[in-house]
């Protein structure tokens, strides 16, 4: 036992003389770095007076210190950014479900604004702006080298204005013009409807309204459909979802896990991670699940696709989603301004990280593009084909009883509704298709 610690003595002996002999040259060089930080800060305070001083019009020094602040954030990446006072307070307002706008979440990419998503309903959705277009000009004025809160401000207008955006898409050979009003944007974070025996919940953002939104309409349709026995599943649409609150995110995943982990987050220092469990309680009662995604699927979008998919839960389809990975932390500043900075990455439970490269779906479905009037002309006219019952005398079938022959024309009717839901969106179909074949699969309770 002396010998232990006589050992472990000796052992920090020996630091203290290391620490000893390295400690000047330490000092020294955290005293250089400071000393090139304070030359640097002075170099800052140089330039600011001479700018307010000598500038060939006079500036706003308010507007000035914000501008630099701003460009200190954005040069880190492209989320990080200094929120004005009024930018603070319309984000507060945009977590609440409710804003003045066109109705796009974008990004910044090549020096040019980029849709994320246009979010349902909204003016931008109905002009036909799409995921992944490219902004280029806001009422003839080049967005080439501004900022992205400089871009969105000149997006930004009275409720009942028109805006000319133009936007080059893939595809599309030249760019093109699209007239906008803007308007009141009103986010219904959740829409829940039934096609067939299947649910749908169509989930347009993550704010504060999206996981009650999500519990009441999901209970509502099983209670129409007269009980999850009745229900064959569950498709939950996350497509051009921009994402929002990582404590929706959560939520919403932790609705249908009864166990394990969510998402985990790691910052600069380990230390700081944080790691989120689901909780015992799936409101699909263990239905089948499919999740659908697309390129327009981001942020908080991506938490709940890898978490459901990594723990097996759902089934996830369509195309590779947006690939943002990282966290946002919104720090209030004085005067009421806030700085909005990245400060983690986050981690599927399976410890992928979704950053750049997306989630990747386990059925890849490309939405095809919508048919010309031409082609939508001859579609209709395939399906008018005549057949053997529209001859005139033709003989009636006496092998069937009426009931029988009603549930065949039912039957019939149905799959004619899913033939039409499939041209109207080819992924929602087959993700209902999938729920389909997996409750015929199902062994028959006893």
């Amino acid at each position: 036992m002396k010998k232990f610690v006589m050992a472990a003595l000796g052992g920090t002996l020996a630091g203290i003389v290391a620490t000893t002999q390295i400690a000047g040259p330490l000092v020294a060089q955290e005293a250089k770095n400071n000393a090139n930080v304070y030359e640097q800060l002075d170099l800052f305070g140089d330039i600011f007076e001479r700018i307010r001083a000598q500038y060939v019009e006079e500036v706003d020094e308010g507007e000035l210190i914000e501008a630099a602040i701003d460009g200190m954030l954005t040069s880190l990446d492209p989320h990080s950014s200094y929120l004005s006072p009024d930018d603070a307070a319309q984000m507060r307002v945009q977590t609440r479900g409710e804003f003045g706008g066109l109705g796009i979440e974008v990004t910044q990419e090549e020096g040019f604004v980029k849709v994320v998503s246009p979010i349902d309903g909204t003016p931008a959705d109905e002009a036909g702006v799409e995921a992944g277009d490219f902004i280029t000009h806001v009422d003839g004025e080049s967005l080439l080298g501004l900022s992205l809160d400089k871009a969105v401000d000149l997006m930004r207008g009275p409720v009942g204005s028109e805006i000319i955006i133009t936007v080059v898409r893939e595809g599309e050979q030249e760019p093109f013009d699209v007239s906008i009003i803007r308007d009141t944007i009103k986010l219904t974070a959740v829409r829940a409807r039934t096609e067939g025996t299947s649910v749908v919940l169509r989930v347009t953002t993550f704010n504060d309204q999206t996981y009650p939104n999500l519990k009441s309409g999901l209970e509502e349709q099983i209670e129409e459909a007269g009980g999850i026995d009745s229900v064959n599943g569950i498709v939950l649409d996350l497509r051009n979802n921009p994402g929002g609150l990582l404590t929706q995110a959560i939520k919403v995943s932790d609705a249908f896990l009864d166990e394990g982990e969510i998402v985990s987050t790691r910052g600069r220092d380990p230390a700081d991670g944080d790691r989120f469990n689901a909780e015992l309680g799936d409101l699909a009662q263990g239905k089948p699940m499919v999740v659908l995604i697309n390129g327009g699927s981001a942020s908080a979008s991506e938490i709940v696709a890898g978490a459901l998919q990594d723990h097996r839960r759902a089934i996830v389809v369509g195309t590779k989603s947006f690939g943002k990975g990282s966290v946002q932390t919104v720090m209030p500043l004085r005067g009421d301004g806030a700085m909005r900075l990245t400060t983690a990455r986050y981690y599927t439970p399976s410890g992928r990280s979704i950053q750049a490269l997306g989630v990747s779906p386990d059925i890849v479905v490309e939405q095809p593009r919508r048919a010309t009037s031409t082609e939508e002309e001859e579609e209709e006219s395939n399906r008018r084909s005549r057949s053997e019952a529209d001859l005139r005398g033709s003989l009636n079938n006496d092998s069937l009883s009426e009931d029988e022959i009603r549930q065949i024309e039912e039957d019939r009717a149905k799959a004619e509704a899913a033939a039409e839901l499939r041209e109207q969106d080819y992924q929602l179909a087959y993700a209902i298709d999938i729920l389909k074949g997996l409750s015929a699969l199902a062994p028959a309770e006893k």
